[in-house]
């Protein structure tokens, strides 16, 4: 497939009109993650997920090392994409099939390719979405991440035709057989009390709610702060005189760091939850912004027994992220409108994702 070599001047980025599919983009600068990225991203969402923590019990389970929070993995490798893909965009609309294939630990370096799957100019002319499969792979060759992603970006050139439509086939979840699982991995001796939550895989049941108690607001310099650490360089999260004249008036907080938050309030009700597996897809379904106060609730969506490991279970659950509105006050994410069904104004994320917990 043909690789993507810029033709522009430096920095301007690709417009939807730049992309075609089976395009390939094998992204700039590599990035070795460091202690220091990972005490610096506690200190921006309060994580506090053990195997992030505490050397000795990720020692215990059998790692090499404390690793790197997942989703600071993910948002290093996804900020990687975001100049060549959505740095003119208008706004990140999806996740699907993102598997977390190896652990990454301080000191490993991570370099992230894309490719182009799908292409739908939007009605209005001005814009269109972009679907991309995006791989990042270790100093070691080693395959880490991928995921599916698909985002709005500005046309540049309005008279050009519109691209041929294709949309990819892009599966609502991912099964548990194809969830990697590394085999050294030993939660025969997790002691509950590491961590605070007496629950664990067993106690949990499908249909289950759990409404995490904290709130976090992040103010502008801490969403600002977040996304340079994740080296995202789109412009509708830092050009405030761009983003003064858009309908939104102001920058808006970049959606992963909106995840990162309510992965970290989620803390309390889900404490034995070891790491992410999958996530199965996900919405930003309303914008955010620095000063909004962040809550969130934990639909039990499915427990899956993993085949061969008797100590260690799945579970799907699904975040619901809200600003400004604690998650107890709100029954549903979803209300009427004009005959129709649409997300409530206060709800900002809805992610459906995996995690290994220790079992009983």
């Amino acid at each position: 497939m043909p690789e993507q070599t810029s033709k522009h001047e430096p920095g301007r980025g690709n417009y939807f009109e730049d992309f075609h599919i089976g395009q390939v983009f094998r992204h700039a600068t590599p990035r070795t993650v460091t202690e220091g990225d990972c005490a610096f991203y506690i200190a921006l969402t309060g994580s506090r997920h053990i195997l992030h923590c505490a050397q000795p019990v990720a020692h215990a389970m059998g790692y090499r090392d404390r690793t790197v929070d997942d989703l600071l993995a993910f948002h290093i490798a996804f900020g990687k994409t975001v100049p060549d893909i959505s740095v003119n965009a208008v706004a990140n609309l999806g996740y699907a099939d993102i598997r977390f294939l190896s652990p990454v630990y301080p000191g490993d370096t991570l370099r992230t390719s894309s490719t182009v799957i799908g292409l739908k100019q939007n009605s209005s002319g001005s814009n269109g979405v972009v679907y991309v499969h995006s791989v990042s792979h270790n100093q070691n060759l080693e395959p880490v991440l991928e995921w599916k992603r698909w985002v709005m970006v500005h046309k540049q050139d309005l008279t050009l035709p519109a691209p041929a439509t294709v949309i990819p086939e892009l599966p609502a979840v991912v099964p548990v057989e194809r969830l990697h699982i590394p085999k050294f991995v030993d939660a025969g001796r997790f002691e509950t009390a590491l961590t605070g939550g007496q629950k664990l895989w067993d106690d949990y049941a499908p249909g289950e709610r759990i409404n995490h108690p904290a709130g976090m607001t992040v103010d502008d310099s801490d969403h600002t702060l977040a996304t340079k650490l994740y080296q995202n360089n789109a412009r509708l999260h830092f050009d405030a005189q761009m983003m003064k004249d858009t309908p939104f008036g102001r920058r808006l907080m970049y959606g992963g760091h909106v995840i990162s938050v309510c992965r970290a309030l989620s803390y309390d009700g889900l404490e034995n939850a070891l790491c992410i597996a999958a996530i199965n897809a996900g919405t930003h379904s309303n914008p955010a912004f620095g000063g909004d106060t962040f809550y969130t609730w934990t639909d039990v969506l499915e427990r899956w027994e993993l085949p061969g490991r008797k100590g260690l279970g799945a579970l799907r659950l699904r975040m619901v992220g809200l600003k400004n509105l604690p998650a107890r006050e709100l029954p549903d994410t979803h209300i009427e409108q004009n005959g129709k069904k649409v997300y409530h104004p206060n709800v900002v994320l809805d992610l459906d994702y995996t995690i290994l917990m220790p079992r009983r």
